[in-house]
């Protein structure tokens, strides 16, 4: 067992909230920051829909374990007292480099000495960002599917400096966590389960950008001819159209004019938004537990 008692999360968005309600849920006490008085306000919102969600799909999750998940999250926006007695950290602040070591800089001057830094980030290498906690050695990108509670995987890959005792216990606290933690060699960008999924959602934007089939009709294919229960533009909803901009931006590629014109749909879907089910709305339209209500 582990030495892990409190863990902070940085960044309650759509993943952020999921992650540390989960790991709440599991009995840990968890700190939750954001960076201003509407984003926690938002985050309790998360956090109610999350519960019940759980409740939904695990058959051994109940209206009382859930109320005790709530019970071990504290929100704040104060940075320094949010990993002040942290053990574990796990960063999930939009994917952005620049803001993701602005954030690592300032948790890593702040945080005690034993704490172990994880970053949750789909298109970054840990090298790229573990130099600004101070301590490369403490430092391992952890990366988690969405929909944690119900697809609990969580993608471990360490930096070529991580050590590999802080690398086993992030295993061992995962574990505890009631996740299933896989274990990379080495670093890989877009780690396991985006190097097999990001081509598969570029293939359905590239029919749907050049007005091949509908949506709904791509999807329906997919579900119906793989028995999956989502399809491409579900999925996109429920990752988020930030999060696809966002990996797309940072793609040190050349783009093809068809994914720079989906990217740019993507956009406009946010401007007005349409991020995706946070909104309530994206490519289809969500109830508040995000079932889909029409498109």
């Amino acid at each position: 067992m582990t030495a892990i008692k409190n863990v902070s999360v940085i960044g309650s968005g759509v993943l952020g909230a999921q992650i540390a309600f989960v790991i709440a849920h599991a009995g840990f006490k968890v700190t939750a920051w954001d960076i201003n008085d509407d984003a926690v306000e938002a985050a309790k919102g998360r956090f109610e829909s999350i519960g019940n969600k759980m409740i939904a799909d695990l058959e051994n999750v109940t209206e009382s374990s859930v109320a005790t998940g709530r019970d071990n999250i504290s929100l704040t926006t104060d940075l320094n007292a949010a990993v002040a007695e942290a053990d574990l950290v796990i960063e999930a602040a939009p994917e952005k480099l620049e803001l993701k070591r602005e954030i690592w800089k300032k948790v890593g001057a702040v945080a005690p000495s034993h704490t172990i830094f994880c970053s949750n980030t789909s298109s970054f290498l840990g090298s790229e960002i573990a130099d600004a906690c101070g301590d490369a050695s403490r430092f391992i990108n952890t990366h988690f599917a969405n929909r944690v509670w119900l697809y609990n995987i969580v993608e471990i890959m360490p930096n070529p400096e991580t050590d590999r005792t802080y690398r086993d216990v992030v295993v061992e606290f995962f574990n505890e966590a009631k996740m299933e933690p896989v274990v990379m060699k080495k670093e890989q960008r877009a780690y396991l389960l985006n190097t097999m999924m990001v081509p598969f959602l570029q293939a359905a934007q590239y029919l749907y950008v050049n007005d091949v089939a509908s949506v709904d009709q791509i999807d329906k294919d997919w579900r119906i001819a793989m028995g999956s229960d989502m399809g491409p533009f579900q999925i996109m909803d429920m990752i988020g159209l930030r999060s696809i901009v966002n990996v797309a931006e940072a793609s040190k590629e050349e783009q093809p004019e068809w994914k720079k014109r989906f990217t740019e749909i993507a956009k406009q879907m946010i401007e007005e938004g349409r991020s995706g089910q946070g909104d309530g709305k994206g490519f289809y339209t969500y109830d508040s537990e995000g079932n889909i209500l029409a498109q």
